[in-house]
């Protein structure tokens, strides 16, 4: 492969950037992905928001595409009303001082594991709102096809979940949700859309369950470089940002509407983007160790665990839409 060229309880649990034209581009230190484990510390692809990016496989840079890195001014706009309309409310979901709302997290091992490590963090912060409740509801082994199933065990337990918090359907107000498949196989772009069709499937399945469920926010896998087995290697993990791209430019272009009787999701965007090319930087300094995952290659050691939710945790005390429901 050639490298392409180039942005309040908790419930733990375990388990616009141009685009331009840059300098040739060093070959692929791994052609063929030969390399196996810790000696593949790069796989050559750009990371979507950095600058110089051009194309992968005809696709442009930029998290929303075209080389932009931030949401269209009207979709921002309404993110911003919707999250500032975010409040405390009872259990029937009507406004109350004394009522709760709820940051949820959606998806497999990897979610699971970096959201409960998120949690203490959050829960610890003295700017945060002191009604918000965050509670982990992503679950090992819980794939997207598992989520987008309505008869999912994985329904039930998030429901066990939040009555342990004491938080009600209609208190579910915010989501982080990053999803991934079993064993990828079908290449790109055939799988990255079946993953967008599943993530809007979810999408749509929570707005059913949590009514009051207002905004969600997207995020793609980590460095997958390192993996040791077919669970979700690379590419799959670097193409999973297509997947989110398309999901909410699907919102974007009326097929998740979010506002109205007929709205089939919450308001969705991009949360924080968490790839980046093995030990090579991307334009923040971000890099992926092999230290920073288990001996798979694919779940996230503790230090991994830990960049991601100091990630999501910067995220939602800066965001323009996320800081007006999190900070108090």
């Amino acid at each position: 492969m050639k490298r392409v060229l180039p942005c309040v309880l908790a419930v733990l649990t375990s388990g616009l950037v141009a685009c331009t034209r840059a300098a040739p581009a060093a070959p692929d230190p791994d052609p063929g992905g030969a390399a196996q484990g810790c000696a593949r510390t790069s796989v050559g692809f750009t990371p979507l928001p950095d600058p110089g990016f051009v194309s992968y496989q005809g696709e442009s840079g930029g998290l929303y595409g075209n080389g932009r890195n931030t949401p269209p001014a009207s979709h921002q706009a309404d993110g911003v009303a919707i999250a500032r309309a975010i409040e405390p409310v009872d259990a029937q979901g009507q406004p109350s001082a004394s009522g709760r709302f709820a940051f949820i997290s959606i998806g497999m091992s990897n979610t699971t594991q970096e959201f409960s490590t998120f949690v203490p963090m959050a829960m610890s912060d003295p700017l945060r709102h002191p009604r918000l409740a965050i509670v982990d509801g992503a679950q090992g082994g819980m794939t997207a096809a598992d989520w987008m199933n309505p008869g999912c065990s994985c329904w039930t337990t998030l429901a066990s979940r939040l009555q342990q918090a004491g938080v009600a359907p209609a208190q579910v107000a915010t989501a982080w949700v990053k999803l991934a498949d079993r064993q990828p196989s079908t290449g790109f772009p055939a799988y990255a859309r079946t993953l967008s069709t599943e993530t809007a499937a979810v999408l749509r399945q929570l707005k059913t369950r949590f009514p009051n469920l207002r905004m969600a926010y997207l995020s793609s896998r980590i460095y997958a470089g390192y993996a040791t087995s077919t669970l979700n290697p690379e590419p799959y993990a670097y193409e999973s940002a297509f997947s989110v791209r398309w999901t909410i430019e699907d919102q974007l272009t009326g097929a998740l509407p979010y506002a109205g009787p007929g709205a089939q999701a919450p308001w969705i965007a991009w949360g924080p983007y968490l790839w980046a090319d093995g030990l090579r930087p991307r334009s923040d300094g971000l890099t992926w160790a092999c230290s920073d995952l288990q001996s798979d290659g694919t779940h996230p050691s503790a230090t991994g665990r830990q960049k991601v939710a100091q990630m999501l945790f910067d995220f939602v005390r800066t965001d323009a839409t996320a800081r007006e429901w999190y900070l108090q």
